[in-house]
């Protein structure tokens, strides 16, 4: 791994503490707002304001979208299987595509994963 590169997952490992961190601190936030709103009308009612809902529920998209993503790339990452390293392949001779290609092929790669998982699993033991 070059300099430049990893420089650039230095970066990327504090951003990634530091989302983790805001995303702790509003999920604490919103737990309080929910605990006290049963007993305060006047906040339960700014609490569910148009607003507010959409921004949670844009929230609540991104997270499950970055929670699917994430699946999918520690697949990709510690994965030494032939399927890990055929979805490695592909993602190295798609480099110079499109994001939005990029993103169908991740949202495809991703339910395909996730599907043979689901299907594997149904035979497998609770742990």
């Amino acid at each position: 791994m070059d300099r430049d590169n990893r420089e650039s997952m230095e970066e990327i490992q504090l951003r990634i503490l530091r989302v983790t961190d805001d995303l702790r601190v509003i999920q604490s936030e919103l737990n309080c707002a929910a605990m006290q709103a049963p007993t305060d009308p006047e906040l339960m009612e700014a609490l569910a304001e148009q607003p507010r809902m959409e921004s949670i529920q844009m929230l609540k998209s991104a997270l499950d979208q970055m929670r699917h993503f994430l699946w999918f790339y520690m697949q990709v990452v510690t994965s030494d299987s032939e399927i890990g390293e055929k979805f490695r392949q592909t993602l190295r001779q798609e480099n110079g595509a499109r994001p939005a290609e990029l993103d169908q092929q991740f949202q495809s790669a991703t339910d395909a994963i996730m599907l043979r998982y689901l299907a594997d699993s149904r035979f497998r033991k609770p742990n």
